[in-house]
């Protein structure tokens, strides 16, 4: 995942500041405007603790382009998602999840475990508001990663997300594996332009 963050991240225009948020620094951005940030565990005892939320907040002071999350885990899930819709387009994060569609289940899920009891339409909407694409990637048997899934999600309707998938590495019976692409969707095409 982090291997796929800095091979995107080598296509962010130099002339924009990113702020990065890791609980290990493993980023390696070449920019020369960016600002790393790293989480803290607590001290012996209990004390000094800074988390991802925190950070979060802190760097939306920063005035960055684009925000950075090495990975979404916990509460910090909200602040990254009302960061994402307040004009960081751009901004990149991973999560772990099963699916690309999974993955947006998963966001909602974090959502839940914060406390806050967003009305599920709502939530989606938000989520639906932050992401263009999710990228899934897949370890294969011979324990090589690659992408196996590219969704575009383009917005909810009826309480369900409709998505686009751009990209999908299919198993054949044979054991193959074939690539099958579409077009891109109009709302990414414009996050493009």
């Amino acid at each position: 995942k982090t291997t796929l963050l800095n091979v995107i991240s080598g296509f962010i225009d130099e002339r924009e500041r990113i702020v990065t948020i890791e609980d290990t620094a493993e980023l390696q951005l070449g920019h020369d405007h960016v600002v790393r940030l790293e989480t803290r565990p607590p001290n012996a005892e209990g004390y000094g603790e800074v988390t991802a939320r925190d950070l979060i907040r802190n760097a939306l002071r920063m005035r960055p382009d684009r925000i950075i999350l090495g990975e979404i885990r916990g509460v910090e899930v909200l602040d990254v998602l009302q960061a994402m819709n307040t004009g960081h387009d751009g901004s990149m994060s991973t999560v772990h999840a099963n699916s690309a569609m999974d993955s947006l289940l998963r966001m909602e899920m974090l959502v839940g475990l914060t406390g806050n009891r967003l009305p599920e339409q709502t939530l989606r909407l938000m989520i639906c508001a932050a992401l263009d694409v999710v990228v899934q990637i897949t370890r294969l048997a011979s324990g090589r990663r690659c992408i196996s899934e590219v969704l575009e999600v383009l917005e909810v309707r009826d309480g369900v997300y409709v998505t686009n998938t751009l990209f999908s590495l299919d198993r054949r019976g044979s054991g193959q594996f074939v690539r099958q692409a579409a077009p891109v969707g109009q709302k990414f095409r414009q996050a493009l332009l």
